[in-house]
C-alpha cells in the first residue's frame, strides 16, 4: 500500500480529495481570476487607446510599437529578482504591493504628453507586474497536484481572452463616450477608470490571500495531509533539484524557446488586434471593441475545453502543440486580406483560440522538471527569457507597417515562429510531462 492510501484510504481517498480541489478552487481562484483580469487589462489597454493616443500625441507606428513592447523588456529583466522577494517576503504581501504599485502606475498613463513619458510609463509597468503572473504561477503549483493543475491554469488563464472579452467593449465605450469629457480626452478617461480598481485589489489580497495551505483553518488535517503526501510523491520525479541545475539544464532552454512561441502567440493580438481591425475599413472604436471581442469569447471557450480534456486524457504535449499551430494559420490567415474584414476576424478568431488555450497548456511542463525549490527561480527565468517575443511581436509589426505600409509580412513571419514553436514541443520527454 502507497503512503498516500494510508493517509486517505481507498474508499476515501477521491471524495478527500475532490472535496479538498473543490475547497481551495473556492477560496483562491475568484480572487486571482479578478486580479488576472485587471493585470491583463492594464497589459492591453494601450491596443484599444492606440487609435486615439497616437493621433492626439503623433506616434507613428514604430513608436507605439516600442512602447508597447518595452513593458516586456522590463518584464524579462525584473521576472527573476521579483519572484525570488516573492519567496523571501511571501506570496500574499508580494503579490498585493506589486498590484498597488502598478495600479497607480496604469493610472498614471493619463499623464503622458510624449514619446519618452510612454516610454518610461510602459517600462515601470512592466517592472510592477513582472512577478505578478509567475508568482501566481508559483503560488498554485503549491496547492494543486499535477494532475489538477491543466484545468486549474486555463481556469486562472481565461482572465487573458475575458480581459478582451470585457475589455474590448469597455475601452470602446470609455474611448467614445468619455472623449473630452472634463477637459480630458477618451485615451485618458480609459486609462483611469481601468487602472484604478487594482490599487483597491491589492489591499483586498494583503487582507485575504492565504500564504500556504498548511495554515488556513478552512482545509482539514486529513486534506492537509493528502495534499503534503501528493507534493512529496511528485518531487521525487523532477530532476531539476538546484539553482545551478536550472541555467544548465537543456530542458529549461527548451522551455524557454517554447514559451518565445506562445508570447508572440499572444501578444500579436493582444497589441495590433484592434488595429488589425481598423485597417479593414472598420471606423468607429465601439464597433472595433465589440469585434474584437469575438476571438476572445471563442478562446475562453476552447481554452477550458483544452484543459478539462488536458487532465482527463493525462496528455500535455498535443493538447499544446495544436493550439501553437491553429495560432500560427490563424495569423496568416489574417494577413493574407488585411483589408477585408471577414476573412481577417476569422483568422483571428482561429488564432484566438490557439493563444488561448497555449499560455495556459504551456504552464503545464516547468512544474514536470522543476522542484518545488527550483520553481520560483526557473520560472521566472522561463517568463524572463520568453517575454523577450513579447516586446518582438508589437515592435516588428509596428516596424514592418511603417516600412511597407501594411502588416502582411511581419504576421507571415510571426506565424513561421510560432509554428517552430509548436513542433518543439513534441521534443520534450511524454513520460515526464504528462501526469501520472
Amino acid at each position: 500500500m502507497s503512503t498516500i492510501d494510508s493517509v486517505c484510504p481507498a474508499g476515501a481517498e477521491h471524495a478527500t480529495r475532490d472535496a479538498t480541489h473543490r475547497a481551495v478552487t473556492w477560496r483562491l481562484m475568484p480572487l486571482l481570476l479578478v486580479c488576472y483580469l485587471f493585470a491583463h487589462l492594464d497589459r492591453i489597454n494601450i491596443g484599444f487607446a492606440k487609435m486615439q493616443l497616437s493621433a492626439d500625441l503623433q506616434f507613428s507606428d514604430t513608436v507605439y510599437g516600442l512602447g508597447a513592447g518595452l513593458f516586456f523588456i522590463a518584464y524579462a529583466l525584473f521576472g527573476v529578482p521579483s519572484n525570488l522577494a516573492l519567496e523571501r517576503v511571501g506570496p500574499r504581501r508580494w503579490i498585493a504591493f506589486l498590484m498597488v504599485v502598478w495600479g497607480f502606475l496604469s493610472s498614471g498613463m493619463f499623464l503622458i504628453q510624449d514619446a519618452t513619458g510612454f516610454y518610461v510609463l510602459r517600462f515601470l509597468l512592466g517592472v510592477a507586474e513582472a512577478g505578478f503572473f509567475p508568482g501566481i504561477l508559483v503560488y498554485l503549483n503549491r496547492w494543486y497536484p499535477a494532475r489538477r493543475r491543466a484545468q486549474i491554469t486555463a481556469l486562472f488563464a481565461i482572465a487573458v481572452p475575458m480581459a478582451g472579452v470585457i475589455g474590448g467593449p469597455l475601452s470602446g465605450a470609455i474611448l467614445e463616450g468619455f472623449h473630452d469629457h472634463l477637459g480630458l480626452r477618451g485615451w485618458q478617461w480609459m486609462f483611469l477608470l481601468e487602472g484604478s480598481p487594482v490599487i483597491l485589489l491589492g489591499l483586498v489580497v494583503w487582507f485575504n490571500l492565504p500564504e500556504r495551505f498548511d495554515a488556513v483553518a478552512w482545509l482539514s488535517d486529513e486534506q492537509k495531509r493528502c495534499l503534503r503526501e501528493d507534493m512529496a510523491i511528485e518531487e521525487q520525479r523532477k530532476p531539476i533539484t538546484s539553482f545551478a541545475g536550472i541555467l544548465r539544464d537543456r530542458w529549461v532552454w527548451l522551455l524557454v524557446a517554447i514559451y518565445f512561441a506562445v508570447m508572440l502567440a499572444v501578444n500579436t493580438l493582444a497589441f495590433w488586434m484592434p488595429t488589425l481591425i481598423h485597417g479593414t475599413g472598420v471606423a468607429r472604436d465601439s464597433q472595433v471593441g465589440l469585434l474584437s471581442a469575438i476571438p476572445y469569447v471563442a478562446g475562453v471557450c476552447f481554452m477550458l475545453a483544452c484543459g478539462r480534456s488536458s487532465d482527463r486524457h493525462r496528455e500535455r504535449r498535443w493538447h499544446l502543440c495544436v493550439p501553437l499551430l491553429m495560432c500560427a494559420a490563424g495569423i496568416a490567415i489574417s494577413g493574407l486580406l488585411p483589408g477585408s474584414t471577414v476573412p481577417v476576424l476569422a483568422g483571428l478568431i482561429i488564432a484566438g483560440m490557439g493563444a488561448s488555450a497555449a499560455l495556459p497548456m504551456f504552464w503545464q511542463l516547468p512544474p514536470a522538471f522543476l522542484s518545488i525549490r527550483t520553481q520560483a527561480a526557473g520560472i521566472g527565468l522561463i517568463s524572463s527569457f520568453g517575454s523577450v517575443a513579447a516586446f518582438l511581436a508589437p515592435y516588428l509589426i509596428g516596424w514592418m507597417r511603417d516600412t511597407t505600409q501594411s502588416a502582411s509580412l511581419a504576421l507571415f513571419v510571426l506565424a513561421v515562429f510560432i509554428a517552430l514553436g509548436a513542433a518543439l514541443v513534441l521534443r520534450t520527454p511524454a513520460e515526464l510531462v504528462n501526469p501520472r
